[in-house]
């Protein structure tokens, strides 16, 4: 039987091939960074939470408190430090960000006291999760602008292969070295790749900044709303930005509360914690691959219209944990916690671009990346202190479902809203970062 659909596939696959060839070197940068920022995340640092306690003496509250209070420092750094990406060369910026990871893969692996530990652990979220997050998001959503969602999605890959080969290896070398050297060793990796990688990968940026600058004056000429220019304070007063905002942040609180607990998820549920480890195989898979599938169905969408849809995926898995305590429920529940993971984080990264433009994007962007990582800081204690009180994991999933149909609930409110005329700021004044 012919495919009647054969040819237009081919097409596309042939269209996104041809999209990173032509642009291999910028998009290696995205991936590059988006690869080596995983070291900085949660799944990372939880592999050396056992050394970690022993080596300081501190308890599972004690290290969850410093976690916490180093999350929230990141948090408030990024929105500050984030902003400077706006009139900063990316090649300076970004060798910047990368030493900032370096320094603090230093920092665990000879600081001997607390305050070093905690100094290492701000600088994990600051630099990775945040700031290198930060730059490749906010860079592909700049420079690219009808294929943003394809730009995205290829970089976007980088941190779950991360994810899913680092820790093996990581695990392998705390066992013939120990903890502390395997952070030195980090270190000097880092040091060797990453630093001259994102400058080779950055060859001839000025000539890409140079193209969007003379885009960016016919855009500014626009009467459209998709024209405007907005400033971060201006989206700040922007009654619309917080229909949004709770679409954006109850995803990643939600998986990042659920991660945390992991463990007391598969012992409530009878499961078996080795066939937990391999489920989460399915979890990376299914992010990578609906990352992949995500970017072009954005380019041609837009990220507006298909940011609410990745709820749905999320819903899936909170009922499947809710209603099954099957051990197939823990594949089930992961690989759909992926799929809508992959989605997200394309569709939040290209949707301030398309709403708000490019021009304040870094202070914008980093504005939202602070309060995620800000609201994922406190989620794994809300969620402890529900556990502690006999709150049920079954209970805690329903719980999520009713915040994510809220959220859900608002975006469609700001869709329907935003048909009228647009609430850009008023006389077209010249926007300035504050």
């Amino acid at each position: 039987m012919v495919c009647l659909n054969y040819e237009p596939e081919k097409k596309s696959r042939m269209q996104y091939l041809r999209f990173i060839i032509d642009n291999r070197r910028f998009l290696g940068f995205g991936f590059l960074l988006s690869f080596f920022f995983s070291f900085g995340t949660t799944p990372i640092i939880a592999l050396f939470g056992g050394e970690i306690r022993a080596e300081y003496g501190l308890s599972h509250g004690d290290f969850g408190v410093l976690y916490s209070i180093a999350n929230v420092v990141a948090a408030v750094g990024i929105v500050w430090f984030g902003r400077m990406i706006d009139q900063t060369d990316l090649r300076i910026y970004s060798v910047l960000v990368c030493g900032l990871l370096i320094a603090s893969c230093l920092i665990m692996s000879w600081g001997s006291t607390i305050p070093f530990l905690l100094a290492a652990l701000i600088g994990f979220r600051l630099a990775g999760p945040g700031l290198m997050n930060h730059t490749v998001g906010t860079s592909m959503a700049r420079y690219f602008d009808a294929e943003r969602g394809r730009a995205l999605a290829i970089t976007g890959i980088g941190s779950p292969v991360c994810e899913t080969v680092a820790p093996i290896i990581l695990v392998s070398l705390v066992v013939a070295i120990g903890w502390r050297e395997t952070w030195m060793s980090v270190s000097i990796i880092l040091a060797i790749i990453l630093i001259p990688g994102t400058l080779w990968l950055l060859k001839g940026h000025g000539e890409r900044h140079h193209r969007y600058l003379e885009r960016l004056v016919d855009r500014e000429s626009e009467v459209t709303p998709e024209g405007r220019q907005w400033s971060r304070s201006e989206v700040l007063r922007n009654p619309r930005f917080y229909l949004i905002l709770p679409a954006v942040l109850a995803p990643p609180v939600i998986i990042a509360g659920l991660f945390f607990h992991q463990v007391h998820i598969v012992e409530s549920k009878d499961w078996n914690l080795a066939w937990w480890a391999i489920c989460m195989g399915g979890f990376a898979i299914a992010r990578v691959g609906i990352t992949l599938v995500s970017g072009p169905i954005i380019d041609r969408f837009g990220a507006t219209r298909t940011l609410p849809f990745y709820i749905v995926p999320m819903v899936l898995a909170l009922l499947v944990l809710a209603f099954i305590d099957h051990p197939v429920g823990a594949l089930f529940f992961l690989v759909l916690g992926g799929a809508s993971t992959g989605a997200r984080i394309i569709a939040v990264n290209a949707i301030w671009a398309e709403i708000y433009g490019t021009t304040h994007l870094g202070a914008i962007r980093a504005l939202v990346q602070g309060l995620i990582i800000l609201a994922i800081a406190l989620s794994p204690a809300t969620m402890g202190w529900m556990l502690d009180l006999g709150v049920t994991v079954e209970a805690i999933a329903l719980m999520c479902i009713g915040l994510l149909a809220l959220a859900g609930f608002l975006f469609f409110v700001y869709l329907f809203v935003s048909r009228t005329p647009s609430d850009r700021p008023p006389g077209g004044e010249t926007a300035v970062n504050r």
